[in-house]
């Protein structure tokens, strides 16, 4: 079941759980591969603490509603805030080309892992994470299956999926790198 998501009700599922008299609930993080992990917001320093002790290096912050800079800062965690309105509308290849130069990066650092997140990580991460996946190579039904595997309340929306379609037609990996 999802929780409604906001800066005091951070979304997630399977994260509830009782600890002393209050309830607790974890990140809402689901590992892609072993260095790309996909999830809901992060909202407060608890949370962004448990997102450091978990290896993430760098985070691409997909939701408009709140930026993380400031709460990743104390631990050395490298945000790119890429706002973008999850409207169902389609989006334009620049917001794919700053997460995916951001995610290519990071990634050439092989210690590095990344964490894509949006509000509820439904939509918008899982969004930027095909472009990342079809970006490193993978197959477009490939990423597919991967994404919906490994994080069970991914929903893409065609005009999403067309919309990462539409950028990696026109990405080319050695310009990206100039």
């Amino acid at each position: 079941m999802l929780f409604p998501s906001g800066p005091d009700r951070p979304c997630g599922t399977e994260q509830g759980r009782l600890q002393g008299e209050g309830f607790q609930r974890r990140m809402d993080m689901s590992w892609i591969t072993d260095r790309i992990a996909v999830g809901g917001g992060i909202w407060t320093p608890d949370k962004m603490a448990e997102v450091a002790r978990s290896g993430i290096t760098h985070i691409i912050d997909m939701q408009i509603e709140f930026d993380d800079t400031p709460l990743a800062k104390p631990h050395g965690i490298e945000v790119l805030w890429n706002p973008t309105d999850d409207d169902f509308q389609p989006k334009p290849p620049e917001v794919f080309q700053r997460g995916v130069e951001f995610a290519m990066e990071a990634l050439d650092d092989e210690t590095s892992k990344i964490y894509v997140h949006c509000a509820a990580g439904v939509h918008r991460a899982p969004m930027m994470t095909l472009a990342i996946l079809r970006s490193l190579g993978y197959e477009l039904d490939d990423a597919l299956d991967l994404l919906e595997a490994r994080r069970h309340v991914v929903d893409m929306a065609d005009v999403y999926v067309r919309s990462v379609e539409n950028f990696i037609e026109n990405y080319d990996p050695e310009a990206a790198a100039r």
